[in-house]
C-alpha cells in the first residue's frame, strides 16, 4: 500500500510485467548448477525471469583461468542477457555486480564481465559487492591467486568496490552477535543488510544521494583508490540482536566510526579517511545529524587525508515500510580509508609465497599459456594499488604518480607479482 502512494521507486531494480507483477532486473550467472538450482527451488524462485538465469555443468574448478576461459565460450549468450536488461531500462545509469574474489566462478567470469561492461558500456557506471577471501581459513587453496587476478579487473574496470570480508564477517557474527556455527544463510543476511541500506536512498530517495552516480562520486576522489569499507549497526541475524539500549542518531553515528562494526578486516585506527557517507534510517530529526556531527567533530574521533575536505556526509532515508525492525533508528557508513592497503596487502603476501615457488600454476597454464606473464601484470597492477592508498594519507599525494612509486621501495618484485535503471 505504502509503494503505491509513491514510498518507495520499484523501477530502480524491478520492471513491471504484464499482468502488473514486478520482476527483478536481476540477472543471475553461474557455471554450476547448484546455487542456481537452490534459486529457483527456494521460496523467491517464481519472482524472477527464468530467461535472467545462466548456468551450464560443469564449473570452474576453484580456478581463475578456467572461469576466464569459460567466459569467453558463453559471451554471446551472457552479454545478448546483459544487453537485453539494459534495453528495457528507461534511463539506465549503471551496473551492479555481485561475485566473490576467490572462487572459480565469482573470480574468473566475473573479471570477463567487468571487462565486457566496462567495453560495452563505457559511459555507464560499474559498481559490484566484492567477497574478499578469510585468507587463512579457505577451502580454495588457490585463493590468493583468483583474488589477485580479480583485483586486478576491479582496478582498472570498476567505478565502485564495495568490500565484504570473510574475516570480519565471521569476526562480527561471533564477538558481536555471539553465534557459535556462523552459517551461510547467516553471513549472507549481514551481507543483505548492507546491500539494502546502500541502496536506500535509491528505493526511497530524498532531495540527496538519490542516484547511484551522486552517491559514488562523492566517496572517490582519485579514480583507482574506489574500495570501499562498511559499517553497520545495530546488527540482526535470524531473531539474535547485538545489545543496543538506545539508537539515537548520535550512538549511531559513533558506532559506525568504531572498527569493530567494520566488515573489513583493516582497523580505522590507522591510517585517515578519504571520505565518509552515513546513510541513517528511520525516524530522524535533521537537527539531531548536525548535532551529532558537531560533537564527533569537537571529539576529534576522525582522521581525515591532510589535503581533502574533512566532513562526514550524511544522507537520510526512509525505512521499508514492508520490513519491520526493532530498532527505531539505523545506520550505515560507507568510507573509503587508507588502511584498506593493508587487507590489500595480506592477499599479495600469500600470493607471494605461493607464486615463488610456482606452486599450483600448471593448473592455470592448462587454461592461459600466458599465464605466468598475465600474473606478474596483475601482481604489478595491486601493488600499485598499495602504494597509492600508502601515499594518499600524506600531504605530498598531490605530486605523486605510480611510476614514482615503482621507483621507490614499494615496487613489487617480478615474482610477487544485475542491472540498475
Amino acid at each position: 500500500e505504502a509503494a503505491s502512494f509513491g514510498a518507495d521507486r520499484k523501477d530502480v531494480f524491478f520492471d513491471q510485467a504484464d499482468d502488473e507483477k514486478y520482476i527483478p532486473r536481476a540477472l543471475l550467472f553461474d557455471l554450476e548448477p547448484r546455487a542456481i538450482d537452490a534459486v529457483r527451488s527456494g521460496p523467491l524462485g517464481g519472482l524472477f525471469n527464468p530467461e535472467n538465469f545462466f548456468q551450464r555443468a560443469d564449473g570452474a574448478g576453484n580456478n581463475w583461468a578456467h572461469g576466464y576461459a569459460q567466459g569467453k565460450e558463453v559471451r554471446e549468450e551472457v552479454m545478448e542477457k546483459i544487453d537485453r536488461e539494459a534495453e528495457y531500462s528507461d534511463s539506465l545509469e549503471g551496473f551492479v555486480l555481485s561475485h566473490s574474489i576467490d572462487g572459480g566462478t565469482g573470480s574468473g567470469l566475473g573479471s570477463y564481465i567487468l571487462e565486457e561492461l566496462n567495453d560495452r558500456y563505457p559511459k555507464k557506471l560499474i559498481q559490484t559487492y566484492s567477497v574478499f577471501p578469510a585468507l587463512e581459513a579457505s577451502q580454495v587453496v588457490v585463493s590468493p591467486y583468483n583474488s589477485v587476478l580479480t583485483l586486478k579487473r576491479l582496478t582498472h574496470n570498476a567505478d565502485c568496490v564495495v568490500v565484504l570480508d570473510n574475516t570480519a564477517l565471521n569476526r562480527i557474527a561471533s564477538d558481536r552477535l555471539h553465534l557459535e556455527t556462523v552459517s551461510n544463510e547467516q553471513m549472507n543476511t549481514l551481507v543483505s543488510r548492507v546491500m539494502s541500506a546502500s541502496t536506500a536512498t535509491l528505493r526511497y530517495p530524498g532531495y540527496m544521494n538519490n542516484d547511484l552516480v551522486g552517491l559514488v562520486a562523492s566517496l572517490i576522489p582519485t579514480p583507482r583508490c574506489h574500495f570501499l569499507m562498511t559499517g553497520y549497526t545495530p546488527l540482526t541475524v535470524q531473531n539474535r540482536v547485538q545489545s543496543v539500549r538506545k539508537t539515537t542518531v548520535m550512538d549511531v553515528m559513533r558506532r559506525l566510526l568504531q572498527p569493530s562494526n567494520m566488515m573489513v578486516s583493516a582497523s580505522t585506527r590507522n591510517g585517515c579517511y578519504i571520505s565518509i557517507l552515513n546513510i541513517i534510517q528511520g525516524d530522524v530529526d535533521p537537527t539531531q545529524v548536525h548535532k551529532s556531527l558537531q560533537r564527533i567533530k569537537d571529539r576529534n574521533e576522525v582522521k581525515f587525508i591532510p589535503w581533502g575536505p574533512a566532513s562526514i556526509q550524511v544522507a537520510l532515508a526512509r525505512k521499508s515500510p514492508f520490513v519491520k525492525t526493532p530498532h527505531r533508528v539505523s545506520g550505515l557508513s560507507l568510507a573509503n580509508h587508507t588502511n584498506m592497503s593493508s587487507l590489500v596487502s595480506r592477499i599479495l603476501r600469500q600470493y607471494g609465497k605461493m607464486r615463488q615457488k610456482g606452486a599450483m600454476m600448471h593448473t592455470y597454464e592448462e587454461f592461459d599459456s600466458n599465464a605466468v606473464q598475465h600474473f606478474d601484470e596483475a601482481a604489478e597492477v595491486v601493488q600499485c594499488l598499495v602504494d597509492e592508498y600508502r601515499a594518499i594519507k600524506t600531504p605530498e599525494y598531490l605530486n605523486w604518480s605510480p611510476a614514482s612509486a615503482s621507483a621507490g621501495e614499494g615496487a613489487a618484485p617480478a615474482t610477487t607479482t544485475t542491472t540498475t535503471g
